[in-house]
């Protein structure tokens, strides 16, 4: 469904230049359930945007259900947003129209694309059914809880019946037993619809809810872990602790040959700043070089030169004096 290829993404503030994107690689299979997690700033957020169109990439390849967003003009992205994906916010007011009902927000999208009045009628409330808020349709938003409003939200997304569903922060703002519910019925929204569903989060309690989860760092996929579990929906009704679900954490290597170590072993000094490969029967061994260790940079006076150009720097210096 999607592949990227060594996406880059820079944005340009000034005369600054921001990568925010380095090279990225993902493959996300047709109908899966996944989530992404990274720090702030580590370009999670930006993948979004890209994969719903609203940034254009810079570089690479990215493709979405064959269609090739790099190759795409700014009218052509346009149609692609609003009938190939459907998007769910962390804010409300991204969502939905609060002085409009349950219902009217959900066929609003459909109203905007000129579909009928019966077929509106039975297709939102359909959406309304799934997420069980038919009976609120006519309530506004100030009426429904937190976790009533992202419902509708969800249910909204779907109106232009969307191949990609993408929920950046869905539970944000949520308490914990109300976030496992959106969590659950986005699991089942793309079970009963096949549709494709990307949850961008810092929830590192996604990893209960989907299938698979990608971690991403300095633009990159760093890592990815993999649910080993049969049934999602019982799992997620029981308490963490009492689970036994299990998980199989890969590093991803790309096309480059690069991996990215875990930050754990970056800050102990366990790996230092050189390492050596071994190839051995189990496969490859990777061993820090005795000795060397990160040293972090000191910062310099202004009249004390770095020692690689001391003689260099002096004369400069003298000749300035």
């Amino acid at each position: 469904m999607i592949v990227c290829d060594n996406l880059v993404k820079i944005y340009k503030v000034a005369d600054m230049e921001v990568v925010a994107l380095q090279g990225l690689n993902l493959t996300v299979e047709r109908g899966e359930l996944m989530g992404i997690v990274g720090t702030s700033g580590s370009g999670k957020s930006t993948l979004l945007n890209v994969l719903g169109g609203l940034d254009h990439p810079s570089a690479g390849r990215v493709t979405v259900d064959g269609k090739d967003l790099l190759k795409l003009s700014a009218s052509e992205l346009d149609r692609y947003r609003r009938q190939e994906v459907g998007f769910v916010w962390q804010q409300t007011g991204r969502n939905l129209v609060p002085y409009l009902s349950a219902q009217q927000n959900v066929e609003l999208p459909m109203t905007l694309a000129g579909i009928g009045g019966r077929d509106k009628k039975a297709w939102s409330q359909e959406l309304l059914e799934a997420v069980g808020l038919w009976a609120f349709r006519k309530s506004r938003l100030q009426q429904l809880s937190g976790g009533q409003q992202q419902r509708v939200a969800i249910a909204t997304a779907l109106a232009n019946r969307p191949k990609l569903l993408l929920a950046d922060e869905p539970t944000g703002e949520l308490d914990t037993a109300t976030s496992d519910e959106v969590m659950a019925l986005l699991r089942q929204m793309n079970v009963l619809f096949g549709v494709n569903v990307i949850i961008v989060t810092h929830d590192p309690r996604v990893a209960r809810a989907v299938d698979r989860v990608v971690t991403i760092r300095d633009g990159r996929t760093s890592s990815e872990t993999v649910r080993r579990v049969a049934d999602v929906e019982e799992q997620l009704a029981q308490d963490s602790a009492e689970t036994d679900t299990t998980f199989e954490e890969f590093l991803v290597v790309d096309a480059a040959g690069r991996l990215q170590l875990p930050d754990v072993l970056l800050k102990d000094g366990t790996i230092g700043d050189r390492v050596t490969l071994e190839k051995t029967d189990a496969g490859i061994l990777i061993k820090p070089v005795a000795g060397r260790s990160v040293t972090p940079p000191t910062a310099l006076s202004e009249d004390e030169p770095p020692p690689a150009s001391r003689g260099r720097w002096s004369k400069r210096r003298r000749k300035q004096k």
